[in-house]
């Protein structure tokens, strides 16, 4: 649990390292801000406690602080990624837990961090976590991330509408989502653009060249 005492340490450490994140990764500055807050909304919604909300929230902050350790021509790549490189790229679950687990104030969301990207069918990455198996914060902020994806801009496309991102979610619960979290997701549709409009800051920053929406609905690779 995150002592609600050292909250302004955290969120100024938080801010540190997005912002070193941002200087090699500028859409991961936004797409954190976003993720984090539809996932506390979800968390709220849910009834979650207080202590788990919070760690909902840092967690879903640094979910991608692991890119840190992806070697540039790969974090930038603007093709398609190879087999050797999506391997590279999907290791930055367990980069980022191996960075949050050396500092004791974040080791309570280490876990989240890590789990991210697993799949309820039991595909995704890095441990290939099936159902419950996933912990209920990284089902959470799963949903969130590939939400945010799927209706980002990217320099090679435009980002889909959120009708589109929220069919996408509904579609692939049970599957690639967990349905609780999924139902949860669809009860506060009607709040989730407004979040959004609220913390595009796109028109400031520049935006990196890989396509998250690819990583996210990529299954594991062998």
């Amino acid at each position: 649990m995150i002592e609600k005492t050292k909250a302004i340490d955290i969120h100024d450490l938080i801010d540190m390292v997005i912002a070193t994140l941002n200087a090699r990764d500028p859409y991961t500055y936004a797409h954190s801000l976003r993720v984090a807050e539809m996932s506390e909304m979800m968390a709220k919604q849910m009834n979650l406690d207080a202590n788990i909300t919070e760690n909902i929230h840092v967690a879903a902050h640094l979910h991608d602080i692991g890119k840190i350790g992806v070697p540039d021509k790969v974090l930038n790549k603007t093709g398609q990624l190879n087999e050797a490189e999506w391997k590279q790229m999907q290791a930055h679950s367990k980069i980022g837990y191996d960075i949050l687990e050396k500092l004791p104030l974040f080791r309570s969301i280490t876990g989240i961090v890590l789990h991210h990207h697993e799949r309820f069918d039991g595909l995704g990455y890095p441990s290939g976590l099936k159902g419950d198996k996933i912990p209920l914060e990284s089902r959470i902020v799963a949903v969130a991330d590939s939400f945010d994806a799927i209706t980002s801009d990217r320099p090679y496309r435009k980002g889909m509408d959120y009708e589109f991102g929220f069919y996408e979610i509904k579609k692939h619960g049970g599957e690639q989502f967990c349905p609780e979290v999924v139902a949860c997701f669809m009860d506060i549709r009607r709040d989730i653009p407004l979040v959004l409009d609220e913390t595009n800051v796109y028109e400031t920053l520049p935006i990196a060249l890989v396509g998250h929406e690819e990583l996210r609905h990529s299954r594991k690779q062998e």
